[in-house]
């Protein structure tokens, strides 16, 4: 019948197309195009549509934009008027996106010693329900010691995390200065200086970026990786003890070495809340002006956070042991 015929007819067409769309290779694409001989079935010059497949609607110009009445099809952006929401819904979703931010009140996230154990932090993160929005502080020594320091700092990078200088962190920026100025690599093998040498350009920016310690006085905090000297200004406090000392002697000595008895923290009378770390042997501390965070991870411990400002502690267990703990002890 003539409806078989053009049914056969149709078909055979339609399997010379596949045919020769399977034989078009990516540098002919444009030439056939610009053929005239050659026609994707339902685009040819006499479908008698200006777009579509046969048999589909046929749109005509005065159609195809919406306004005046019409139930077109696209709209005419050609006037500024007929613009949905006269171009302001990028603004208005901008705008939504904040107003559920403020809701929610994004927290400050304060982290203790994470010494490149980066599967613990994502799982921390994620215990802390951390959200765009949030603000990562970190306490210093991001890296050394652990499975993966590079992994890291990038990551606290990509996330708009802050932080302060810690020990670690101090020493990788200090081998990526006597990298640039030449120096010979360590005989032995130096923990510091290939983190320094494997950071990409991005993530040492961010490490050299971190300051002694943050002031917060919003929220009646300081931020330090190892801790303060009471009763002096924070200006004129010394860097080094900043990243290193522990303990504060009867005498007034302060050193990097744990005395069991005498814990800087102790002496600190506000009125900021100090959070801090780099103190390992004494673990989690609490006083009423000074919060300490290093729970040991590296070592098989916990790694532990402080969210602000309700100071509300959150801490995940370590997967395993990284690195051997070795302390002297001193009463």
């Amino acid at each position: 019948s003539d409806q078989e015929a053009e049914s056969v007819s149709s078909s055979n067409s339609l399997s010379s197309v596949a045919s020769a769309q399977s034989e078009i290779d990516s540098g002919t694409v444009n030439s056939l195009l610009d053929d005239g001989n050659y026609q994707v079935v339902g685009f040819g010059e006499d479908s008698g549509s200006l777009f579509g497949m046969p048999g589909g609607p046929e749109y005509r110009n005065d159609d195809l934009f919406l306004g005046g009445g019409k139930d077109g099809v696209f709209w005419n952006y050609g006037e500024a008027k007929a613009a949905p929401y006269e171009g302001k819904l990028g603004l208005r979703l901008v705008d939504a996106v904040v107003e559920k931010a403020k809701q929610r009140h994004p927290r400050v996230i304060a982290i203790g010693d994470v010494h490149g154990c980066i599967d613990e932090l994502q799982d921390l993160l994620r215990e802390c329900d951390y959200r765009p929005g949030d603000l990562v502080v970190f306490l210093g020594d991001l890296v050394s010691k652990g499975p993966d320091s590079i992994s890291v700092v990038q990551c606290a990078r990509e996330i708009g995390a802050i932080g302060v200088r810690g020990n670690h962190d101090f020493e990788v920026v200090r081998w990526h200065q006597a990298i640039k100025s030449g120096v010979d690599p360590p005989v032995v093998g130096s923990d510091h200086f290939h983190i320094a040498n494997c950071l990409t350009k991005a993530d040492m920016k961010w490490m050299y970026s971190l300051p002694w310690y943050i002031s917060s006085p919003d929220l009646g905090a300081l931020f330090v990786h190892a801790g303060f000297v009471s009763g002096i200004r924070l200006a004129k406090q010394n860097p080094r003890l900043m990243m290193n000392m522990r303990s504060i002697l009867p005498d007034g000595t302060v050193t990097s070495k744990f005395f069991n008895n005498w814990p800087w923290a102790r002496l600190w009378d506000g009125p900021q809340t100090v959070l801090f770390g780099h103190d390992a042997d004494r673990g989690l501390q609490q006083y009423e002006h000074a919060i300490g965070l290093d729970t040991g991870c590296v070592y098989g411990g916990r790694l532990t956070a402080c969210i602000l400002p309700e100071k509300r502690l959150v801490s995940v267990n370590a997967k395993k042991m990284y690195f051997k703990y070795r302390r002297k002890h001193y009463d």
